[in-house]
């Protein structure tokens, strides 16, 4: 065999050899792997062209060339260690024929443990975008998306910090993750970062790369580069739509340590980020969009029930009961301003029916179809007006689960009636005066503008005039509010006007139809002198007593003077020549009010400076029953 070692086997016993200097060098280069030569045909002995087998496309192999010259040709491949081959089918050819040429170029080798990433060509950077974009479809929190975007930044450029800032609707910076910040180097205006710099890559749209942070003067005094001595830094933006959505902040300590394979590697990052972080953004978008519609369906619901007991009642200028001049003046102020579009101020005590009226001029007016909101102030507790009336965002206070909107919303397109306005806090007056003005408002916790087309219709038993005087309500909401005043005529100023509304409220039960009012009833009722402090409560209370008591027939005098509690006004006198005690001559429910109205006002003249609380814990009484006290007798405490 000359000496030489035999490579194959012929089909015919014939082998082919090769010199044994050069089978030892071809011995050495494969060690360890143990291949079974493929079977070839014999060659001729001097034929100038000799192939030999066996050379591996991941290895250094030794391919004969023509005229039995050699060259070695190095592969430019990864180790195994690195993953399949993930270079396109046209770069492994082109490779081959390279090698084949003996012109390929010995790559880099990948170093096990080092994610440094210097060529984005490399099946490294393409393994690291792949499996990032793989993580990323997998997770439904955008937390951890913007971590686990952060982490693959951190690593695969090999910075000492980073930063992942959301960029808000309103283009406010939010810090969402930090990797080896504390919060403290990102808390205030002189944190451990540059917002000038952030602003600057959020307003351009283009990646920023420094090599040098002490060189840049927005970054020479910033707190990271005097006590955590940065010396690099690279910020590239996260785009959506055209719009920057997101930036991935890094920091290094080592001059000139980013470049620009770096940015392009963040660049791909971003790429794949953006439309997972869209797209959770989106369902965040669906779910606020959920809560909101949840709220305004149970708001809607509430409205339907309201409305669906109101359409069963009249609510046109039939529901005006009485004859009286005072009643036909009231009925002629309401159609001209029900026929406009103007505020309405409804000026009247306690019971007089302003509710109702305002509910007549919306029922009447142009806006009948669309909804009718009510808001009673002094039910609202005081440091929730502005969300009752406006609205409030989802985590804009404790307790604000979800997106609401506000009853100035709600009553867009219809009518927004604000019982005893006289009640509203100062802190609030201005924000209702804006949007009387503007007809924009702004939800709490939500910056963006929203506008809302109502009407106003305002009550008060207060003497608005004189608050105005005293600095406890505004001029200026004052006279936008009392552009169309209606001021509602007490009971007492129209006593003829009693019999019809008695014989009204027992018309409206089954029992009470049975009840008659015999005309005396009128000069009965007069000749008692009541007052009625309840004006037509107190009427619909004397109904109520007359249907109770399973009644028929005609009414008497002495049913009106028992159920009025009058007997005693009526009683004659003990003896001839006497004068009955101080206060018989009236009734008692009148004395009884009088009596509480006066000690009421001795308590606030006594003890001016005492808050509510502290004055209903003086009478021992609690808070509320002294505040429906005061708004029955129109007593205005400070």
């Amino acid at each position: 065999m000359d000496g030489g070692r035999a490579l194959g086997r012929a089909g015919g016993g014939g082998v082919a050899r090769l010199g044994a200097r050069r089978a030892r060098g071809h011995a050495a280069r494969r060690p360890r792997r143990a291949c079974r030569a493929p079977r070839i045909r014999p060659l001729p002995a001097g034929h100038p062209a000799r192939r030999a087998a066996c050379a591996s496309r991941r290895t250094r192999g030794c391919v004969p060339l023509a005229g039995g010259g050699a060259a070695r040709a190095r592969h430019r491949a990864q180790p195994p260690r690195c993953g399949p081959d993930l270079r396109p089918p046209a770069e492994r050819s082109a490779l081959r024929r390279a090698a084949a040429r003996g012109r390929a170029r010995r790559p880099r080798p990948c170093v096990a443990g080092r994610t440094h990433v210097t060529d984005l060509t490399s099946a490294h950077a393409v393994q690291l975008v792949e499996a990032l974009r793989d993580v990323l479809c997998q997770v439904a929190d955008p937390r951890v998306v913007l971590a686990v975007v952060l982490r693959h930044a951190v690593q695969a450029s090999g910075a000492d910090r980073g930063l992942f800032v959301e960029v808000a609707e309103g283009g406010a910076l939010e810090f969402r993750v930090l990797s080896g910040f504390r919060e403290k180097h990102v808390e205030g205006d002189g944190g451990a970062y540059s917002r000038n710099l952030l602003a600057r890559v959020q307003r351009t749209g283009r990646p920023l790369r420094l090599d040098h942070a002490a060189d840049d003067p927005e970054l020479a005094t910033a707190h990271s580069v005097r006590a955590l001595r940065t010396a690099a830094v690279l910020c590239v933006p996260i785009r959506d739509g055209g719009r920057v959505v997101a930036l991935v902040y890094l920091e290094s300590r080592r001059v000139g340590h980013f470049r620009e394979s770096h940015v392009e590697l963040l660049g791909a990052l971003a790429a794949v980020a953006a439309p997972v972080l869209a797209a959770l953004r989106a369902g965040d978008d669906v779910l606020r969009e959920r809560d909101r519609l949840r709220s305004a369906e149970a708001h809607l619901r509430e409205e339907a029930e309201e409305s669906r007991a109101l359409l069963a009642r009249d609510w046109s200028f039939g529901r005006f009961v009485g004859r009286s001049a005072a009643v036909r003046e009231l009925e002629s102020a309401a159609r001209r301003a029900a026929a406009t579009d103007y505020p309405v101020l409804l000026l009247g005590e306690p019971g007089t029916g302003k509710s109702i009226l305002a509910r007549i001029l919306h029922s009447c007016g142009p806006r009948a179809r669309r909804p009718f909101v009510t808001v009673f102030c002094p039910s609202l507790e005081r440091g929730m007006v502005e969300a009752e009336l406006f609205g409030h965002r989802r985590g804009a206070f404790t307790g604000a689960v979800s997106d609401r909107i506000g009853r100035v919303q709600a009553a867009d397109g219809g009518t927004l009636f604000l019982d005893e306005i006289g009640e509203l806090p100062p802190e609030i007056q201005p924000k209702l005066l804006r949007f009387l003005q503007e007809r924009t408002f702004e939800r709490v916790g939500d910056p963006a503008e929203r506008t809302a087309d109502v009407r106003i219709v305002a009550a008060t038993n207060r003497d608005l005039a004189h608050e105005v005087q005293q600095g406890r309500f505004r001029r200026d909401l004052f006279d936008r509010l009392n552009f169309l005043p209606i001021r509602v005529p007490p009971l007492r100023e129209r006593a003829e006007d009693i019999p019809v509304l008695l014989r009204h409220c027992l018309d409206r039960t089954d029992s009470g139809r049975w009840i008659e009012v015999p005309p005396e009833v009128g000069a009965w009722l007069e000749g008692l002198e009541f007052s009625w402090p309840g004006n037509v409560r107190h009427v619909e209370q004397l109904a109520a007593r007359l249907t109770a008591e399973g009644r028929r027939g005609p009414v008497t005098r002495d049913d009106v003077e028992r159920l009025l509690g009058a007997r005693d006004a009526l009683a004659p006198p003990n003896a001839p020549g006497t004068r009955p005690a101080p206060g018989l001559e009236v009734g008692l429910p009148s004395l009884l009010a009088d009596a509480e109205r006066s000690w009421l006002e001795e308590a606030l003249t006594r003890y001016p400076g005492l808050t509510r609380a502290e004055l209903a814990a003086r009478l021992r009484i609690s808070e509320s029953a002294l505040y429906k006290k005061l708004r029955r007798y129109g007593i205005t405490a400070d």
